[in-house]
């Protein structure tokens, strides 16, 4: 009824092969196998460091080049994951079906599986400047250590999908972000803590922090990683079991505990799950 979970903050800058980017993700999972982690969360939009490599004539790769990876990041986040026996989200990477790009998070099975989770809300910002595409169904995954979701940074800021993905039996959400400032980070941030009081579960978050400075809309980032709980005894008072230093190229890890979360659905201070009203609003279940 324990998971050890790892969130990466990855930091972003000018690479010039996907060499380089493979020994960055790897130097990452080997901290957290060193930690003897189960569950590894990477960043929303990390592979957009890609973009940084360039076309050989001095410009950054456009955004719908990106797909053109999806192939070696796939093989080399399976063949890590399948290495190290843990299980690997991630982060998402921009792929390409029917002409369209979308945002999509990766699960990385220590057996060789995968699963993807295409990213349901999208930002304006996304629309305007990658015409990206939204994804039309939420996925809950099992996993050896208890029933997962992966909902992509705007995802969390919607209570109704969570909400969701609790009812189809979440213990765990996790949330890859990439934020540009402190008004997007403490909108992620936030709506994290209060899905984890709404829906008595864990959030595990992180985001990308550094630059890419010459890829368009990631100049800046600004990222944390935080393993958040409810707000209740049996966990620390302010729901934060552990986070990063803002900005720094860190990985932080901590143990989540699933049977907390059943004691305080059935004898907490509150037990906000088990007292919904569903005779007035949607029973997502």
């Amino acid at each position: 009824m324990k998971m050890r979970v790892s969130a990466v903050q990855y930091h972003l800058h000018t690479i010039n092969s996907f060499e380089e980017f493979a020994k960055q993700v790897e130097h990452y999972v080997h901290i957290a196998e060193e930690y003897e982690s189960e569950f590894v969360l990477f960043p929303e939009l990390f592979t957009t460091q890609l973009m940084s490599i360039g076309d050989g004539n001095g410009q950054p790769l456009p955004i719908e080049a990106l797909p053109v990876y999806t192939e070696a990041y796939v093989d080399l986040f399976k063949g890590l994951a399948m290495k190290t026996g843990m299980h690997l989200i991630g982060g998402t990477h921009v792929t390409s079906e029917q002409g369209k790009l979308f945002n999509t998070a990766y699960l990385f099975y220590p057996d060789g599986r995968i699963a993807t989770q295409n990213k349901l809300h999208i930002t304006p910002a996304e629309i305007k400047e990658w015409n990206m595409g939204a994804g039309d169904l939420l996925q809950v995954f099992d996993t050896d250590k208890g029933r997962i979701a992966i909902l992509v940074c705007y995802d969390v800021e919607f209570p109704e999908i969570v909400r969701m993905a609790r009812a189809r039996g979440a213990d765990v959400l996790f949330c890859p972000s990439c934020t540009y400032d402190r008004h997007g980070y403490h909108r992620v941030r936030y709506t994290c803590h209060a899905r984890t009081i709404e829906n008595q579960i864990y959030v595990v978050t992180t985001g990308t922090v550094g630059t890419l400075p010459t890829v368009d809309f990631m100049r800046s980032n600004f990222g944390q990683a935080a393993v958040l709980t409810p707000n209740d005894v049996p966990f620390p008072p302010g729901g934060i079991m552990a986070q990063g230093e803002l900005n720094d190229d860190m990985v932080i890890t901590a143990d989540l505990d699933l049977q907390l979360l059943a004691e305080v659905r059935e004898r907490g201070s509150v037990t906000t799950w088990r007292d919904r009203r569903t005779d007035l609003y949607t029973d997502w279940s």
